[in-house]
């Protein structure tokens, strides 16, 4: 897969605030390159900021920088050629095959009417590659599993070259296998990524950096190395981490008098 037209994005947050109380102000920068983890527990708000980030939402207050610009200063299409979503929700047009879904990524990068160019159609090939799914390229989305579908949207994200790869929850759906196939894809691009991620123990090796969200108010942001502690943990998802040197956490409920943490 070639580099994205405009490399890695900076991305920063800059008091970003959505609905009322919903998302209070966030403000986080993420260099060129580098994954940000987005943690919380339901309702936290990490699905919020998400669409903050690639302009589903306008901010209530803040505002959204990719390279130093206002995302709401740039037209749909200079924001979809910088910006790739993978959501949680599975696309309702199941008449599609997955090599047009795929396809669906060159959008931003064609001229209207225009049909797909050799490179175009080179770099759904590589997307299709990547992601297991070459032999699928003719069949119907409305044939393939939970997991398969998952799988078509990253390879859409990849087809589409961005520079900000903003993913909601990547890995549901997919079994063991794919879940870490695909976060070692994520992590190979070199382009700069926001993913929410429910997993914790996905979290070590794959994000740079980490955005914990508690009732829609940043928790605390930082590396992951900084943020990911069992005492973090317990403060915002209300269970027990005990760590076990460099392997993942083990987690456990909270008993009514037990609320030791253990490192």
């Amino acid at each position: 897969m070639s580099s994205p037209r405009h490399g890695p994005a900076a991305l920063s947050l800059d008091a970003v605030s959505w609905g009322n109380g919903i998302l209070h102000p966030v403000s986080v920068n993420v260099q060129p390159g580098r994954i940000l983890g987005v943690l919380g527990p339901n309702g936290a708000g990490k699905s919020t900021l998400l669409r903050l980030i690639y302009r589903y939402y306008r901010p209530r207050t803040g505002r959204v920088l990719i390279n130093g610009t206002d995302i709401h200063t740039m037209t749909q299409r200079q924001v979809a050629q910088r910006v790739a979503a993978v959501l949680q929700e599975q696309p309702s047009d199941f008449s599609l095959k997955v090599g047009e879904v795929v396809a669906l990524g060159r959008a931003p990068h064609r001229e209207r009417f225009s049909g797909l160019s050799a490179h175009d159609h080179d770099l759904v090939a590589q997307a299709l590659d990547r992601l297991d799914l070459k032999g699928l390229a003719h069949r119907s989305m409305g044939a393939l599993s939970g997991g398969e579908r998952q799988r078509v949207m990253v390879a859409r994200a990849l087809a589409q070259e961005p520079s900000l790869i903003v993913l909601d929850e990547p890995t549901n759906h997919l079994d063991i296998r794919h879940q870490l196939q695909v976060l070692q894809l994520i992590r190979s691009l070199g382009i700069t990524v926001v993913a929410s991620l429910h997993d914790l123990n996905l979290v070590h090796g794959f994000a740079d950096d980490l955005l914990v969200l508690e009732n829609g108010c940043p928790l605390a942001v930082g590396t992951t190395a900084e943020v990911f502690t069992p005492q973090l943990i317990a403060q915002a998802f209300c269970v027990r981490a005990i760590a076990r040197g460099a392997a993942p956490f083990e987690f456990s409920l909270f008993q009514e008098t037990d609320m030791e943490i253990t490192a």
